[in-house]
């Protein structure tokens, strides 16, 4: 009888294994399958929370199949202690096995709400955005210049919520003392600045930031990625281009920055002012002789006068032979680029077409008709303004 018995219990013990063992497979393939979740949702784990309560609240909408299922992968996998608080981005039919990576992984917060400092050439602007899961685009909430329009009180909200994510967006073109400006403005940071870095020295990109953050810090690290680009651009310059160091290949790529209206252009502006120097030409270019009346503080506002297109200064170039002796902005890495490796064209001229970008020319003959065409585009704008302007139309 008792042979009987273990016989029994050894044969149902077998069998449990078996079941235990077909549950744990079967769980496995629920934990790395696609998940249930039609359309992207926007998860937030508060700071303290754990791995049941994100399973909970994963399971009731409907991004996951078992929140049970959904712990004991993260236990099994020893993820539950790294769960990070967030905003975090879940795809449609992520699986649990995705979604534990995600909430554990650290970093930035992947959707929800940031707030984007833009440091432009006309202005400054604070943009509080928000992430909408179902189309993936961000969605502004507010935007304000700082120190002018009165603080909105949801970016007061959101500047103090955990999970916010802080962004610093510098433009192509803005310079050094327009970066200063507005660093010194973003009430988020620290610190002081001790003198405006060398014009041209900072990599126009995003850069994350976070409260506290010291000023001086994080122009140190525009440098740096500013001194890496301009490294790799001096590397892979073409042979013959009449530039002799990197810092004049810097001050090249600063006037091909300012110069250039459409992206696609920025090969043939550098182009053209290659084969001027190339040829013993003047460059003859407006932002040089602007960067000379403002220093680099702000736009000038207005239209040149002919006396200041006259005036010998260090940075006329209808007046000097050369380059400038710097920078007249930070450019990014596409005008970088474009200094390094021109198009390969014969042009010495452009001039504005009337559509944002420029027409090109060989001889100044061609130039002149340009001009000559830039010269009509302008008078029938202004006689339709005047028009508008006399019958009240918009």
């Amino acid at each position: 009888m008792w042979r009987h018995i273990a016989s029994n219990a050894v044969t149902f013990l077998i069998l449990g294994l078996f079941l235990l063992g077909g549950i744990i497979l079967w769980g496995r393939g629920q934990y790395d399958a696609p998940g249930p979740l039609s359309q992207a949702i926007c998860l937030q784990v508060e700071r303290g929370s754990n791995m049941r309560a994100v399973g909970d609240d994963l399971a009731t909408q409907e991004a996951v199949s078992s929140a049970a299922i959904f712990r004991l992968g993260a236990e099994y996998e020893e993820k539950t202690r790294d769960l990070k608080a967030g905003s975090f981005l879940i795809q449609p039919e992520a699986s649990m096995k995705e979604i534990v990576d995600t909430v554990t992984r650290g970093g930035a917060s992947t959707c929800g709400t940031e707030v984007v400092y833009r440091i432009g050439v006309n202005r400054i602007s604070t943009q509080v955005r928000e992430l909408d899961p179902a189309t993936s685009r961000f969605v502004e909430r507010a935007e304000f210049t700082p120190g002018e329009d009165e603080v909105p009180e949801v970016y007061t909200q959101t500047k103090a919520k955990a999970d916010t994510r802080f962004r610093i967006a510098m433009a192509e073109g803005v310079t050094s003392w327009q970066v200063a400006e507005a660093l010194k403005a973003i009430d988020l940071l620290s610190g002081e600045i001790a003198a405006v870095p060398a014009e041209g020295s900072l990599a126009p990109d995003s850069y994350e930031v976070s409260e506290g953050d010291d000023r001086a810090e994080i122009l140190t690290r525009m440098a740096a990625a500013q001194e890496q680009r301009l490294a790799e651009a001096w590397e892979a310059r073409d042979p013959g281009l009449p530039v002799e160091t990197p810092e004049e290949l810097l001050i090249l790529a600063s006037i091909v920055e300012k110069e250039t209206g459409v992206p696609e252009e920025r090969e043939q502006v550098a182009s053209v002012f290659v084969n001027r120097l190339n040829q013993g030409m003047r460059l003859q270019t407006d932002p040089t002789v602007i960067y000379g009346i403002t220093n680099g503080q702000g736009v000038l506002g207005r239209g040149l006068r002919r006396s200041e297109l006259r005036k010998e200064t260090p940075f006329n170039t209808y007046v000097i032979d050369a380059l400038p002796p710097t920078p007249i902005a930070n450019p990014g890495r596409a005008s970088l680029m474009a200094a390094a490796q021109p198009a390969s064209e014969d042009y010495v001229f452009f001039v504005a077409d009337g559509t944002g970008g420029h027409a090109f020319a060989e001889t100044l003959e061609e130039h002149n008709a340009n001009v000559a065409r830039w010269r009509k585009i302008e008078a029938e704008r202004g006689a339709e303004a005047a028009g508008n302007a006399s019958t009240g139309g918009n």
